[in-house]
């Protein structure tokens, strides 16, 4: 540890405080900052040259002013990790929120970690089973695949990553995940919600939460994904576990790197956000996978609302591009009061097919998924024809297919928050539903499935 005390601040703006360089210092390095009152503050070098260090101070800069004296420690930002994280609640800094001790570490690990090699990972294709019908039927979940949920503003994806971290399994497997739950600028009101939740349903006995609520400093917001991901990593790859993690939202977490580039005075990107935003989330989406030989995985559920609910939103576009599909939120859907909302014609789970088919879910699955998406998709379309010229003008094609969309979102999409569907139970749901529908219309399914599973057509 550097004992010097520098008093070299020419300048505080925002989260930022900037001062002469007087010694070589490294990118990433802690600062201890003393105020004029004798209180501390802790930040972290965001920018060094041969005239000026930039360093950002975690606890917001009120109070620092040119007598404020720093400090450089020589290390970099570690989280102390042990098994003893499970069942805490931690803020974004990673110091202890829910009243209990300091976490006594077996080790100290440094939170930038990296993306894991292509070389070393192993490919996703182990099925897991939400529980929730338009997830596992539609866009089904792999273990080690980062799916994100794609939302807006009111729509409840909370509730939906809730109950995704308290019904996620392995098909036929008693394993049970841990859940890594990393909140970013959220309200007070939506970590008492949380926070009910996990408890009322034990969920928290089996999870680690990382939080930096709405007040808390926007810098800080930039590391909590980075601590929730190195004890994730500690988790899966030091004692196999298999960990969910779950940010919310990505969103915040955008706007406050928008933020700091602006203080910086940074040259913008599209919409204000910086240039490197792509790289700066595939550094936290690329520390999801399995690694060869060893038995943990880490699987990620970013939920981002989309701004003004659009999908082309730099946020979502470059999430889109980085990550292995997305589930899209439908304000369509909620209005309706269908719960869960999501609207399967635009999502969509790259790994879908690795994942399913015999052995693995059921070797209907692929047909079925592909039936439902068709038939939906064109009783939608006719949603709309209906309204100009009215179901009188439709052939008996066209009425099945109107009548099967209404059919989808009732039966097959609404389930209660608590309801817990297995694969088999929704393929033949999904069955008893497009059952609905007359067999020579059916043209995504093969005869031979439709022998086997169809309920009228079983030989």
């Amino acid at each position: 540890m550097t004992e010097k005390e520098y008093r070299t601040i020419t300048d505080v703006k925002g989260p930022l405080v900037f001062l002469n360089k007087t010694e070589p210092v490294s990118f990433g390095e802690i600062v201890s900052l003393r105020l004029s009152d004798g209180s501390t503050k802790n930040g972290q070098v965001l920018d060094t040259s041969d005239e000026m260090v930039v360093v950002q101070v975690f606890e917001g800069t009120a109070g620092v002013d040119l007598d404020t004296g720093i400090r450089f420690m020589g290390d970099v930002f570690k989280l102390p990790v042990s098994k003893d994280l499970v069942g805490r609640i931690l803020t974004g800094a990673g110091k202890p929120r829910d009243g209990g001790p300091d976490i006594v570490a077996e080790h100290n690990a440094d939170i930038i970690g990296a993306a894991i090699n292509p070389y070393s990972r192993r490919s996703p294709e182990e099925f897991i089973q939400t529980g929730i019908s338009a997830i596992d039927s539609c866009t089904s979940l792999v273990r080690g695949q980062k799916l994100p949920i794609f939302s807006a503003s009111g729509l409840p994806h909370n509730d939906i990553a809730l109950q995704i971290a308290r019904q996620a399994k392995l098909k036929d497997s008693d394993e049970d995940f841990v859940v890594v739950f990393c909140a970013m600028g959220i309200t007070a009101e939506e970590y008492n919600f949380f926070r009910y939740d996990l408890e009322r349903t034990g969920a928290l006995e089996n999870a680690v939460l990382f939080v930096n609520l709405a007040d808390d400093p926007a810098v800080e917001r930039l590391i909590t994904p980075r601590l929730a991901l190195t004890a994730a990593e500690y988790l899966a790859f030091e004692h196999d576990y298999h960990v969910l993690v779950i940010y919310t939202d990505m969103t915040n977490y955008c706007e406050s790197l928008r933020q700091i580039g602006a203080a910086r005075e940074e040259v913008p990107g599209r919409r204000g956000y910086p240039g490197y935003m792509y790289t700066d989330l595939a550094m936290l989406y690329e520390r999801a996978g399995i690694v060869k030989g060893k038995e943990g995985s880490i699987t990620q559920f970013p939920i981002l609302t989309m701004p003004g609910d659009d999908i082309t939103h730099p946020i979502p576009d470059l999430s889109g591009y980085i990550t292995e599909g997305q589930i899209v939120i439908s304000r369509e859907l909620h209005q309706k009061g269908i719960y869960p909302p999501i609207n399967v014609l635009p999502s969509l789970s790259r790994l879908m097919n690795a994942g399913i088919g015999p052995s693995k879910t059921r070797e209907d699955h692929k047909s079925v998924s592909d039936q439902l998406y068709a038939a939906y998709a064109q009783g939608r379309e006719l949603r709309g024809l209906v309204a100009i010229v009215g179901e009188d003008a439709l052939n008996e094609r066209d009425l099945q297919m109107l009548k099967f969309a209404d059919l989808f979102e009732n039966k097959f999409l609404r389930q209660s928050k608590d309801e817990d569907r297995t694969i088999e139970g929704t393929l033949d749901l999904a069955w008893e539903l497009l059952s609905s529908i007359n067999t020579k219309y059916l043209v995504r399914l093969d005869q031979k499935w439709i022998d086997k599973y169809h309920p009228t057509e079983k030989k």
